[in-house]
């Protein structure tokens, strides 16, 4: 059977997470981008001198020459990243050739502008860790961002109208959409490629996490002259932690009582489990659990007037738990090869192992602001370290179940016991069983360490989860 490509181009601009995408197509064997192949400057990276035996001299006398090299390379699917600025009399022959696969990726022109800016005031264009990274505020300057503005959007203009009188199609892929694998497999099998990656390349790290509003020296200023109509959504809450999955299998369905408890990794699991099975006077270890997709349809179509709830912890009380639990502790439960990373590479201030029952107030709390520090680089992408369920935001959590379904009802903590009881007798249990209070671990509790420092530095990691659920101050 004929193959429906035989090579591919990405069209995008610079800041708009392009050397991420093309590390991940790099990752499939049977992809290979080659960089900034048509840059007027450079021949596919900065330091390079050819692509597939074609100089920048012969590329620039005679630019399909490469092409014709990329295309006819018989080990793998070749392509290239095209920016608006670049040859442009390679723009008609790859819109004019149907068997060059078009990939457009997109992002907000204001994030890559402000993007671009720090850039070029710090000369990062890449960040591998955040220990390396360099910090900058951008100055919003109103005619060069129009004209940043009106060549994104011509150029945006001129691809779509020629691949619409072409009769052709393209992948479109937003700068959201990167930290999906099931995207980046969707792309290699969009260009005819079978191989699928099991998790993302994660070399690149976001290099400014941060909203707008911190990352723009003169930000009222922008906001007057983007004028009153939030066309670039400003005031969102950066999000760059991987979409989650549904999770079905850890779900939690009540013996007798239509009840579906959908566990919070971090939150009061096991207190919830045991006032779930005591409803039906059994231990939790009679309660249904590890169902399949299928039979959790099966359960709800069994479970006529069935309810579904969730419960919230305050995220500066679940971190501090999960950092007693996983990182100050290095006995039973602990994560002990990444409380070695660490302390290691990370520099945490924690007691050698086996010591960590002597540490005293002054030392946890260290220690603990130092893991919330982690944590802000962590969730926002910047770190080796993978993203734990037990730490991730809780609206990232409530968002992957809404993959499947969502729960109707999401309670909190602090009054989950009044709530518990009326969920109960909504379906049919007039007298509930009392909540155990949550158990906690560790030697020292939060309310020992907390205070307004503590409290900032909470809110700010989990920013998006304060601003979703509106959570306040802990105490």
């Amino acid at each position: 059977m004929k193959e429906r490509f035989s090579s591919f181009v990405v069209f995008a601009e610079m800041r708009t997470g392009s050397n991420f995408l093309e590390a991940n197509l790099n990752a499939f064997a049977g992809i290979t981008c080659h960089g900034e192949a048509f840059n007027p400057h450079f021949i596919g990276y900065p330091n390079s001198t050819h692509i597939l035996g074609v100089d920048q001299a012969t590329r620039d006398a005679e630019p399909g020459a490469l092409l014709r090299a990329i295309r006819h390379d018989p080990s793998v699917m070749g392509g290239f990243r095209y920016f608006h600025d670049h040859d442009p009399r390679v723009l008609d022959m790859v819109l004019d050739d149907p068997a060059c696969a078009k990939i457009v990726l997109t992002r907000n022109p204001v994030e890559s502008y402000i993007s671009w800016k720090i850039a070029q005031a710090t000369g990062q264009w890449k960040l591998t860790d955040i220990k390396a990274r360099k910090a900058a505020q951008a100055v919003f300057d109103p005619a060069e961002f129009e004209a940043h503005l009106e060549a994104l959007q011509s150029f945006q203009i001129k691809l779509l109208n020629r691949l619409q009188t072409s009769g052709q199609t393209a992948f479109y892929v937003a700068y959201e959409d990167l930290q999906s694998v099931d995207v980046m497999n969707g792309i290699a099998a969009f260009l005819g490629v079978p191989e699928m990656l099991e998790e993302l390349d994660k070399s690149l790290k976001k290099q400014n996490p941060s909203p707008l509003s911190e990352k723009v020296k003169n930000y009222a200023q922008m906001e007057l002259a983007l004028g009153r109509i939030d066309r670039f959504d400003l005031t969102r809450t950066p999000n760059f932690e991987p979409r989650r999955g549904p999770n079905v299998p850890g779900y939690v369905a009540g013996i007798s009582a239509p009840l579906l408890f959908m566990p919070m990794a971090g939150g009061p699991q096991q207190e919830v489990n045991r006032w779930l099975a005591a409803l039906d006077g059994e231990k939790q270890n009679a309660l249904g659990k590890k169902m399949s997709q299928k039979e959790l349809r099966q359960w709800k179509r069994s479970k006529p007037g069935h309810r579904s709830f969730t419960v919230l912890r305050h995220p500066i009380l679940r971190a501090h738990n999960v950092f007693c639990h996983r990182i100050m502790n290095s006995d039973k439960g602990s994560y002990l090869q990444l409380r070695r990373t660490l302390m290691r590479r990370y520099k945490l201030p924690l007691p050698e192992e086996g010591q960590e029952g002597g540490v005293d107030l002054a030392t946890h709390r260290a220690a603990f602001k130092a893991f919330l520090v982690f944590l802000k680089g962590n969730l926002a992408g910047q770190t080796s370290i993978r993203i734990d369920p037990e730490w991730a935001s809780q609206s990232e959590i409530v968002r992957g179940f809404g993959e499947f379904t969502l729960p109707d009802m999401i309670l909190r903590e602090e009054t989950m016991a009044g709530a518990l009881n009326e969920l109960a007798a909504d379906v049919g249990y007039d007298s509930a069983p009392r909540v155990e209070p949550s158990s906690f671990h560790g030697m020292h509790l939060l309310e020992d360490v907390y205070d307004d420092e503590i409290e900032a530095l909470g809110a700010e990691v989990y920013q998006r989860d304060y601003m979703m659920f509106g959570f306040g101050r802990w105490r």
